[in-house]
């Protein structure tokens, strides 16, 4: 059960000024891409209070699984992370288990790296 899995909490902070551009992108209808699933989870948590978004520093222990429903990032950069995690599943929420299954079948096949100083990949 993915929900029994344990969840490591990240510090992060946002500022006014990032805050009031990822809040006008958004009203203007443009995309927001997260460089890292820990920008993803700050972001994500900061917009559980609304798109118009607040600074924030502190601790983020959100769990994003699968049937989540994204508030604020539309496009995600991140490294290909190892089977069973968190991350793997936050990505699985982002995009769908069967984009993220062909993706790592192609990454494998090719011989990619995976985690922390691995290949990256870019999920729109």
């Amino acid at each position: 059960n993915p929900r029994e899995h344990p969840i490591h909490r990240e510090y992060g902070t946002l500022s006014q000024t990032v805050a009031d551009q990822l809040s006008q992108a958004k009203k203007e209808g443009r995309r927001v891409i997260c460089v890292g699933t820990t920008t993803v989870r700050i972001l994500e948590q900061v917009a559980q209070l609304g798109l118009n978004l607040q600074p924030f520093e502190g601790w983020v222990n959100l769990f994003i699984l699968p049937g989540y429903q994204f508030r604020m990032v539309d496009a995600l950069i991140t490294n290909f992370h190892l089977p069973r995690s968190t991350l793997l599943m936050l990505v699985t929420a982002f995009a769908g288990k069967e984009l993220i299954d062909q993706a790592y079948q192609e990454a494998i096949a090719r011989r990619y790296r995976f985690y922390s100083f691995g290949d990256a990949t870019l999920i729109l």
